[in-house]
């Protein structure tokens, strides 16, 4: 029996590095990592340890014969990786596989001393970034967020439908209660303290900011209401405290229109179509909820400007929906180039996990019966939003050429669309910006004529890569940081924790601290169990505030 790496794989590479007999790969060190959708492990290799599953973060590994009907196409998956290629030769002795000679890539002197570095956001890129530090130096850390509640794209960005991806938060989380960690949630970098502040009071500062707004279509109708972006629908199922009074109708037509066919397009399309009582078993909003069993979407047409074969999309989420209860997957083939594309594609292609669907042509009425279904139309971009009464209509598509100015166009009724073409990072006060990445201009992650200021993330490197490449990407600015400090050319604090500490209370009575996030996660955990659900989200900063300091004081007073 072997192993295999299923949908939820983070790609943050814990697994490879307990491997007894190296058959994980893309490693960290070969030149494929980080642009392959997924890892892989070899069947000819695997001895069956298990050792890898018990590390995976986010669930995503277990025995091929253990592997539900769902999942059974991910051993051809792993093993389809290394078709063609050579096992690797048996060593002789007591290992199982040849190592490659130790490499040290920081070197600190035995005088180190402790540095204390602030890290400006709590997702996945800043936590691992404090992860690093926590446990390869004697830093101090400072987590810093602007929202009363940690977590980031992990509680705010992931599907509530995909819980095992946001296990990896239980690995963050632990270093939330970390003795060597100082917590100050719904700080605004900009608002509350300045970024010269931030520097004044820590030897380094690290920026893990992500990119919080989205890309725009540039079509007329766009600012019509009824187009929402896919950013700020993620963040209304996933009770987000800025999303909240977000009036999200889907009550005006049984079509949506999502226009993108990267993994978030995914996302929203398969949560507008989902059964809402599947959902009630996640931690999805309530108010999203109450929505969704309101709602009269019975179709998704998901919108590629480009073929089948240049999806955005994982293999591994385009698979997850072809098995979603109650949800039929199809192709529109309006363009002869998806059917040829995906005609001549190879097991191991992406278009080739399309092969046996249904092939349709997308009406311009709104689908008749009560069936729901995900419709793909590749070749296709959107040109117009055509509404009434302050609403949308239908939404003018491009129509068999594929391009602008080429072929017709078709209208789609529709009463809502989705932009999902990409996220965009936003300018940070005190740093410098690139208008054309969206990024904050830098070096290994040191920021461009800031000593002592770092990012990494999305905000360093674009909206690119998932979870765990925010793992590499991080150890990279860590990197860079520390050799700064053994260099010597950070700028020296002149004021301490306590001092910062102060200044942060001054500027908002309502930080929230490690004790006040630990009693969130205990009514919010409450409220699920109530309800049978694995969390309810606390939906706005004054519920938020509210418990954290409430639990702060019933501790106070024991």
């Amino acid at each position: 029996m072997t192993y295999a790496i299923t949908q939820t794989c983070c790609n943050d590479a814990t697994c490879v590095a307990v491997c007894p007999v190296n058959c994980i790969h893309p490693t960290p060190e070969e030149r494929a990592f980080g642009s392959t959708e997924m890892l892989h492990i070899d069947p000819r290799a695997c001895i069956d340890c298990g050792a890898c599953a018990d590390a995976c973060p986010v669930d995503a590994i277990f025995p091929v014969d253990s592997l539900s009907a769902g999942q059974r196409e991910y051993a051809d998956i792993n093993a389809a990786y290394y078709e063609g290629g050579e096992p690797a030769a048996e060593a002789e002795g007591p290992n199982f596989h040849v190592w490659g000679e130790p490499v040290f890539e920081r070197s600190l002197p035995s005088d180190f001393g402790p540095l204390r570095v602030a890290v400006v956001g709590t997702g996945p890129a800043g936590m691992y970034a404090a992860q690093d530090l926590l446990l390869h130096t004697a830093a101090e850390v400072t987590l810093i967020d602007r929202l009363p509640v940690a977590g980031g794209l992990v509680r705010y960005g992931v599907a509530p439908d995909h819980p095992a991806t946001k296990k990896v938060g239980d690995t963050f989380s632990r270093f939330h209660s970390h003795p060597r960690v100082r917590m100050h949630l719904g700080i605004e970098v900009g608002r509350d303290v300045t970024a010269e502040e931030l520097s004044a009071h820590h030897d380094a500062v690290i920026y893990a900011v992500g990119a919080s707004t989205d890309k725009r279509l540039g079509v007329p109708g766009e600012d019509s209401p009824g187009c929402v972006s896919a950013t700020s629908f993620v963040a209304w199922y996933n009770a987000h405290p800025e999303a909240v009074a977000q009036d999200v109708d889907l009550s005006a037509a049984e079509r949506v229109v999502v226009v993108g066919n990267g993994n978030v397009a995914l996302d929203v399309a398969r949560i507008l179509v989902a059964d809402p009582e599947a959902l009630a078993g996640t931690d999805i909003a309530a108010h999203a909820l109450d929505a969704l069993r309101a709602s009269r979407v019975r179709e998704a047409v998901v919108l590629g400007r480009r073929g089948p074969e240049d999806a955005a999309y994982t293999r591994s989420e385009l698979l997850a929906l072809k098995h979603l209860p109650g949800v039929e997957l199809v192709v529109d083939d309006h363009d002869p180039r998806t059917a040829a594309a995906i005609d001549a594609a190879g097991a191991g292609d992406r278009a080739g996990v399309l092969k046996g669907l249904a092939r349709v042509r997308t009406d311009a009425a709104s689908p008749a019966g009560g069936e729901r279904r995900i419709v793909l139309r590749f070749h296709s971009e959107a040109v117009e939003v055509l509404g009434e009464g302050g609403g949308v209509r239908s939404v003018r598509v491009t129509d068999g050429g594929g391009q602008r100015d080429e072929g017709g166009t078709a209208d789609l009724s529709a009463g809502l669309l989705l932009r999902a073409i990409g996220y965009r990072g936003l300018p940070v006060p005190g740093l410098p910006f690139d208008e054309v990445s969206g990024t904050v201009p830098h070096e290994g992650g040191r920021v461009a004529g800031l000593p002592g200021s770092y990012v990494v993330g999305w905000i360093k490197r674009g909206p690119s890569g998932g979870i765990g490449a925010n793992r590499t990407c991080a150890a990279e600015t860590v990197g860079t940081l520390l050799a700064d400090a053994v260099a010597g050319t950070l700028p020296a604090p002149s004021g301490d924790a306590k001092a910062f500490r102060r200044l942060a209370r001054q500027r908002n009575r309502r930080v929230v601290d490690a004790r006040g996030l630990a009693a969130i996660d205990r009514a919010e955990r409450d409220r699920g169990r109530r309800d049978g659900r694995p969390r309810v989200k606390l939906a706005t900063v004054e519920e938020l505030v509210a418990t954290a300091r409430s639990g702060r004081l019933l501790r106070l007073t024991r």
